[in-house]
């Protein structure tokens, strides 16, 4: 027959030519041949079902009006086996198929070349192709078979409707045919480095595309992904998984027992629907394998899986068994495939488990994250330097969100849970490097700003701790000589200043703060509560008084004229040294020459808080303090930037405090100790989680509370204090317990940081489970500042407590050491609590744990700080990658770890 040209590459015959209806039958054969056959024939192995589709287009083909012609006869013996041929056969069956259908209708340049290259054994057929080979036969799959050894049944020319609900007992299904084995996971290689800006910007793009606008993905995955934030493909890589199942080797049926958690292979034997109690269907499938039976139990399945299986299919099933009905094996709600050709996401491999989905939902997402995998990560681009990555010996980044995801055969699922596999060692020091590498250049920015230079001599350092009432404590000494050293430098200082409840930091403060007065500036002292800052107003006027120097209490609120002369004199300098809350903060409030901002507690204030305060000065020394000590892998995470001082031992005059624990059921015995203490003339605290009582919660509040303990407590006056009162009225309150006019305080945790009683020598919390570590221990540092005897009653209600509560009230009665609580609290909460910035809605760290990664934490430390050193802009084209990311990916994170 002579060949019609449509082109220069129209292999299309006259006598093939279909109409327009049949033509666009044809069509739909486009899309997934063109996927099958891109980049080498990397869709081959995932092209499921292609054979059923091949036959439906050639029957519709014909019904609308196609005639009989070689090629269609060609393309309708090619999709009988297609389905069942391993990948080599497969792709040349592609090739052919190819070739046949650019014999029909016009084809994309990819597929007419892909003819071209098989027309000579197309045209070399006569009529027809012969049934393609069929792979030789495999013996029965062996306990604890490889992955390889996962196999499928030998094709079937049509398919078996699904049965009909019967109770009838079906007719015996025979075993499957001889098995060819399932062909092993395709290729798969990252691309090399990208070498120019601009590839390593068009990689960027392709990992930031969005799921929406990915072709071909499935709406339910993809809504699963987007409801947790995750819009891009970078983003959803980042899911990542919590657990990991091992489904590389198949159990045999009959070797099952009760409890195991197996992946096993049989053949559909009957598909039955019955209807529960509450009248929802159920739906049970039985599975039999060398003539063991195992039933399916799926309940309330949804209209899909009621189709979803029919007699003689051979399924891969993996679940917990468990004793159904007349003592029959049996799995709820497992996992299901039917066997195909194919790389599975959910099978013969160690499988993901992610956080959040239901188990119905994991393989719809597994199937999308795998082919996320396998079609976009090979570009990722490797931030981390190549000579770093040799030394440390880390796998590339792509090579990592693969492993992450679908861990190679042979890997532990529980260390690949616990993130200590190579794939999770590299990611999490990515993260911990690009943490490091911000607060490393911002450290170098900072110090090349220009600064102030006090006067920090060894006179003037007398001069400032004159005031003092007491000597310092030689902790005390060396903590304000380094920062005594710090100051008197021309560029700024930024220093963090940790010290255990009630070691004196505020004393180091003011000694600080007379530095800058001293030679001219103005300071600033921000802390969290309003009576906190009462408390060191009053505390500062009384050291200073009659030298000379003014101290200004800048409240919430400019109303009143006492407010409004203290921002006068704190705008004007006549005020010396102002203490507040948030209130420092406000627009209406200026400095005449800010040179020192303090910072109390510094964990209670964002960044952007204390950035604030520091603008209203010429670049001012910053000193940030904190009473919860913080753990030395946290310090560097996230203060590396800081130089440290650390105040380790307690002034004389501190004892102990000894913490009990007391259920509810305990109450009158924590009562009877706090009663004899009262008696002896001392004071106690109880404090409560809520104001007052909620209709939304059950918990015990202080204004309930207070009431209550007037009869536990007669005879001895009983106070309330919470934030939700004027701040005159709390004022009133904490004076008249400071004079011993209120022998008991009922409170909520506004009296949690700083208040200063000498003595009180009882705290007692109601509800402690509900209190974090850092809360009870600044708590328990209310008391014990005075000679006495002090205790601290947590009374806890058991049956709410949870498993991490417990462990919180544990740690508080074996010690009182601070930094070891605070480790305890690291790895209980994580870092986001301890920082104050769980507020910002972002995770501090997404891959890396502090408590578990302290050594990668160090050699990530070493590498950029030796990087910055080395290549302070990171100018050099070796280190342009991680320049990019550092400005680009790691940005919004990063800013959360800066300090000021």
């Amino acid at each position: 027959m002579e060949r019609k040209q449509g082109g220069p590459a129209d292999p299309r015959q006259e006598g093939d030519l279909p109409g327009a209806a049949a033509a666009r039958a044809l069509e739909a054969l486009l899309p997934p041949l063109r996927f099958a056959v891109k980049d080498g024939f990397a869709g081959a192995p995932r092209l499921a079902g292609f054979g059923e589709t091949v036959r439906g287009a050639v029957s519709r083909a014909r019904a609308a009006g196609a005639g009989d012609s070689p090629a269609l006869r060609r393309l309708e013996l090619e999709a009988e086996g297609f389905d069942g041929l391993p990948l080599a056969a497969r792709r040349k069956a592609l090739a052919r198929i190819a070739a046949d259908l650019a014999a029909l209708i016009p084809v994309p340049e990819e597929l007419r070349a892909l003819a071209r290259a098989a027309r000579v054994e197309a045209e070399a057929r006569p009529g027809g192709v012969p049934p393609p080979p069929v792979a030789k036969a495999s013996p029965p799959v062996a306990e604890s078979a490889p992955r390889a050894s996962i196999t499928k049944p030998a094709p079937r020319p049509t398919r078996e409707p699904a049965p009909r609900a019967s109770t009838r007992e079906p007719a015996p299904v025979a075993e499957p045919a001889p098995r060819a084995p399932l062909p092993p996971d395709p290729p798969w290689h990252p691309l090399p480095d990208a070498r120019t800006a601009e590839e390593r910007a068009a990689r960027r793009r392709r990992l930031a595309t969005r799921l929406a606008d990915l072709p071909r993905v499935h709406p339910a995955p993809r809504a699963l992904l987007e409801e947790r934030g995750r819009e891009t493909v970078e983003a959803a890589l980042e899911l990542w998984p919590r657990a990991y199942q091992d489904r590389t080797a198949l159990r045999r049926i009959s070797e099952l027992r009760v409890g195991d958690e197996a992946t096993v292979l049989g053949t559909v034997a009957h598909v039955r629907i019955q209807r529960m109690r509450s009248g929802k269907p159920l739906l049970k499938v039985g599975v039999q394998e060398g003539g063991s039976a195992l039933e399916l139990v799926f309940f309330n399945p949804p209209p899909w899986r009621l189709k979803q299986f029919a007699a003689g299919e051979s399924l891969l099933c993996s679940g917990k068994v468990t004793e159904g009905f007349g003592a029959r094996r049996q799995m709820s709600q497992p996992e299901v495939e039917k066997v195909q050709a194919g790389d599975s996401a959910n099978f013969g491999r160690i499988v993901p488990v992610y956080p959040g989905p239901a188990d119905y939902q994991h393989p719809a997402l597994r199937k999308l994250m795998k082919r996320l995998v396998d079609e976009l990560v090979p570009a990722a681009v490797d931030d981390l330097p190549a000579d770093l990555r040799a030394r440390r010996e880390l796998v590339g980044r792509a090579e990592a969100l693969r492993e992450a995801h679908f861990p190679p055969p042979g890997t532990d699922p529980l260390r690949a849970a616990e993130r200590v596999t190579p794939a999770f060692r590299r990611l999490v020091f990515e993260e911990l490097f690009f943490l490091q590498l911000a607060l490393a250049m911002r450290r170098r920015g900072v110090r090349a700003e220009a600064g102030i230079a006090f006067d920090a001599s060894p006179a003037a350092l007398a001069r400032a701790v004159e005031p003092l009432p007491f000597r310092l404590t030689g902790a005390q000494e060396r903590a304000l000589a380094e920062i005594a050293r710090d100051m008197a430098e021309p560029e700024p200082m930024n220093r963090l200043l940790q010290g255990d409840v009630g070691s004196g930091k505020t004393a180091v403060a003011f000694a600080a703060m007379m530095l800058a007065v001293r030679s001219g500036w103005q300071a600033a002292l921000m802390v969290p509560t309003e009576i906190l800052a009462g408390q060191h107003a009053r505390t500062l006027s009384r050291w200073l008084e009659g030298r000379g120097v003014e101290v200004a209490l800048v409240g919430a609120s400019a109303r009143g004229k006492g407010q409004r002369e203290a921002r006068a004199a704190v705008a004007e300098g006549r005020a010396r040294i102002a203490v507040g809350t948030h209130a420092l903060l406000e627009q209406a409030v200026g400095f005449e020459r800010l040179g020192l901002v303090v910072v109390d507690e510094q964990h209670r204030f964002g960044v952007m808080q204390r950035a604030s305060l520091i603008s209203k000065g010429r670049r001012p020394d910053v000193l940030v303090m904190t009473a919860t000590p913080i753990p030395r892998t946290l310090a560097l995470a996230f203060y590396g930037d800081l130089d440290q001082s650390k105040i380790g031992e307690l002034p004389p005059g501190r004892t102990p405090v000894t913490t009990r624990l007391f259920g509810d059921s305990q109450r009158k015995a924590a009562y009877a100790l706090a009663r004899g203490e009262l008696e002896a003339g001392r004071q106690v605290y109880v404090v409560y989680p809520l104001v007052e009582e909620s209709e939304k919660t059950d918990l015990a509040d202080a204004t309930t509370g207070a009431t209550e303990l007037a009869k536990v407590f007669p005879g001895h006056e009983i106070g309330l204090l919470h934030g939700r009162m004027k701040p005159d009225e709390k004022q009133r309150v904490m004076d008249r317990f400071r004079a011993g006019e209120l022998q008991v305080l009922v409170a909520t945790t506004v009296i949690e940081v700083g208040v200063d009683v000498p003595n009180a020598s009882v705290m007692i919390v109601e509800h402690a489970e509900r209190f974090g570590l850092s809360q009870l221990h600044q708590l328990r540092g209310r008391v014990g500042r005075g000679a006495a005897k002090s205790f601290c009653l947590l009374l806890a209600h058991f049956r709410r407590a949870g498993d991490e509560a417990r462990e919180r009230l544990r740690a508080m009665e074996e010690t009182q050491d601070g930094f070891e609580i605070a480790r305890v609290d690291l790895r209980i909460r994580g870092p986001g609590e301890l920082l104050g910035t769980r507020q910002s809605g972002q995770k501090l760290l997404d891959v890396a744990d502090l408590y578990r990664d302290e050594a990668i934490l160090e050699e990530a430390r070493e590498e950029a700080f030796g990087l910055v050193e080395r290549d302070p802009d990171l100018a050099r084209p070796e280190h342009a990658a991680a320049r990019e990311a550092l400005a680009g990916r790691w940005a919004g994170r990063l800013s959360l770890a800066q300090v000021g």
